[in-house]
């Protein structure tokens, strides 16, 4: 009866700890807000709900409120949100605690890890929130940082079997950044880098070449720098003649922000149990072409037949739902002329590529828990069968019903993630003399089409930096 009594208690933590609705649905008034244009309100919903500012989801909270402060305009608060969230991912270990109680429960009752995109983010958002406060020494800094960021994660997938080993958007934002500042030898070497991860990276991988503005920075901080070579090389390898005109204003660089990046939710696979070599029993999924070996020992007729209740296993994994943007172009229109806007950055796609190149870690990871789960069950079988005999009661089936209810229960995917990162970032640099300028953003998308009228006051030899969030999404999944 012992038994049965640390089952009750092991019932009643494991249920409070798994849930059932996904991280999307438990912060969906949060979402809502967001897609709504609601930002304030959507600050105030997490200062209301903030339970997690300790705990397995505190990298989340600040992330969000660091993007909820950069929408606001309170950049210095933002960057002091995504600091505290740099410095989590910098200090992230894994915990056996946390590691163990995963293996009897679900992924997500661990703290958060960020994808490795989702931690790129956070250094452009940084730097965002510096070049704003005009601070350019800091966003300078930031974006050696996002250097430092890129090259670990260059050299953790060394192997190339994760298509995400660089990020090429973020080299351009590190160019831009020194271009500002006049530091165009820098600029110049990390076009060039970016120029690198869109042909050997993102074209092969994500399906996005190298923007045409990105080969005419290349060409004129080229220039600047005093690399003739390299100008006649780049004029070639683009088809592009460079016809360098001096500068007699400043520079406007805009950033659209468009939609919002996938949500993660679950699927699952099941398993049917078939009886295996001595002392093993094989669970096999003809759809996926998977099996996996799961040890039971020598036992007798009688304990084999225990199994029969554990024949069928089903196994919780996390996936991508897409949320498609109402608008899929922009264009600005300046003085009579237009520029489009070049997409620079593909977030969604990252996010399912990304997620699909680990899915054999995640079926081991799965694998691993599975087979936790079920030699717990096992023993507790044989251990309550055992007492029950002992104690001439018939309670030999209520604890491993129990147990089977909890695996069941517990079996769930961490459908946690970054869910305001936008779903692609577009971008264009225009020249443009000294003064004020009005600017008119044209979004469109099928019948859709929306238009943001601006003003900017350009200073000569100055580069002015605007990023602007288009918030409009179709409905998730469609």
């Amino acid at each position: 009866m012992k038994l049965n009594r640390s089952i009750a208690v092991l019932i009643i933590l494991v249920i409070f700890l798994a849930g059932c609705a996904t991280y999307y649905q438990k912060t969906l008034k949060f979402q809502t807000y967001i897609m709504e244009g609601e930002i304030e309100k959507a600050r105030e919903w997490l200062n209301k709900n903030d339970k997690d500012k300790e705990g397995k989801n505190e990298l989340l909270y600040y992330m969000y409120r660091g993007w909820v402060g950069w929408m606001l305009g309170d950049n210095s608060g933002s960057n002091e949100d995504l600091e505290r969230a740099d410095l989590l991912v910098e200090d992230y270990n894994k915990q056996v605690g946390y590691e163990a109680l995963a293996l009897i429960s679900n992924p997500g009752v661990k703290p958060y890890q960020a994808e490795d995109f989702e931690k790129v983010m956070l250094n452009y958002f940084k730097a965002l929130n510096y070049i704003r406060l005009g601070e350019y020494d800091e966003a300078v800094v930031e974006a050696r940082r996002i250097t430092i960021k890129l090259n670990k994660l260059n050299d953790k997938y060394k192997d190339h079997k994760n298509r995400y080993s660089d990020d090429a958007f973020a080299h351009v934002m590190i160019g831009l950044i020194y271009d500002a500042g006049r530091d165009y030898n820098n600029a110049f070497i990390a076009y060039r880098n970016a120029l690198e991860v869109y042909e050997e990276v993102y074209a092969i991988n994500f399906g996005l070449e190298a923007p045409e503005q990105l080969k005419k920075d290349i060409l004129r901080t080229a220039y600047l720098t005093g690399f003739h070579d390299e100008v006649a090389h780049y004029e070639k390898k683009f088809g592009i003649k460079y016809d360098h005109q001096e500068a007699d204003g400043g520079a406007l660089v805009f950033l659209w922000q468009n939609g919002f990046g996938p949500v993660k939710d679950e699927w699952s696979i099941t398993f049917t149990m078939v009886p295996g070599e001595a002392g093993f029993v094989t669970y096999t999924n003809e759809e996926y072409g998977l099996t996996f070996p799961f040890y039971i020992g020598d036992r007798s007729r009688e304990k084999q037949a225990q199994l029969r209740d554990l024949s069928i296993l089903r196994v919780a994994f996390p996936k991508y739902v897409e949320r498609k943007p109402l608008y899929t172009k922009a264009s600005l229109k300046v003085n009579g002329n237009v520029y489009p806007l070049e997409l620079a950055e593909n977030i969604n796609n990252i996010a399912f590529k990304t997620l699909q190149d680990r899915m054999l870690r995640e079926l081991g990871n799965a694998l691993l828990r599975l087979a936790t789960k079920k030699a717990m069950e096992l023993a507790v079988r044989e251990a309550t069968a055992s007492e029950s005999k002992e104690d001439k009661l018939d309670v030999g089936d209520v604890a491993p019903a129990a147990i089977t209810l909890i695996n069941a229960f517990t079996e769930k995917a961490d459908t946690r993630n970054w869910q305001t990162l936008p779903y692609s970032i577009s971008y264009t640099r225009i020249k443009l003399t000294e003064g004020t300028h009005k600017v008119r953003l044209h979004t469109s998308g099928g019948q859709h089409s929306t238009e943001h009228d601006f003003e900017f006051n350009i200073r000569k030899g100055k580069t002015t930096f605007f990023a602007f969030q288009s918030l409009e999404s179709q409905e998730l999944g469609r």
